[in-house]
């Protein structure tokens, strides 16, 4: 699992730096079941196909969605519509930045990003047998998102 981890790690920290030129640190990572999902607000999504079946999930809480949000589009006054924007495309780019730094090992495609908010919210991960690795990242301080990813070798 480690080769999937630090793929995740510095890309996720490195398009945090670059895109919202804000440092984040990630947190020891832990396995957990799809009720992690119920401490967030609002969580992208997309799943994995080809030599791997899986997911990648990116939660977060309201404000901090807010936050990234504005930081984004350069307006304080945020939509919900403009935070699953905001949330479902850095996801995409986090994705699409991993894919490529797997080619070597896999033929990965990557679905378009879904994006589920709501307190309590439900996800489904794709192979039930296998748990979710989340990855927590402290941002703004005080801030916490979670990157978790649920990966199969075909």
């Amino acid at each position: 699992m480690e080769q999937y981890i630090q793929p995740f790690i510095q890309v996720t920290s490195a398009i945090f730096e670059s895109m919202l030129q804000c440092a984040i640190k990630p947190d020891r990572a832990h396995f957990a079941g799809k009720e992690s999902f119920l401490n967030w607000d609002i969580s992208g999504l997309i799943a994995l196909t080809g030599e791997v079946k899986g997911l990648v999930a990116i939660s977060m809480k309201y404000p901090t969605a807010s936050k990234i949000t504005a930081h984004l589009t350069g307006s304080q006054d945020v939509s919900n519509s403009d935070m699953a924007d905001a949330v479902g495309e850095l996801l995409n780019i986090i994705s699409g930045n991993v894919k490529k730094n797997l080619e070597d090992m896999f033929r990965i495609v990557i679905s378009l990003p879904r994006v589920v908010s709501g307190k309590a919210h439900e996800v489904v991960i794709p192979d039930e047998r296998t748990r979710m690795l989340c990855i927590p990242f402290k941002i703004y301080e005080n801030e916490i998102i979670s990157l978790s990813i649920n990966i199969n070798e075909q």
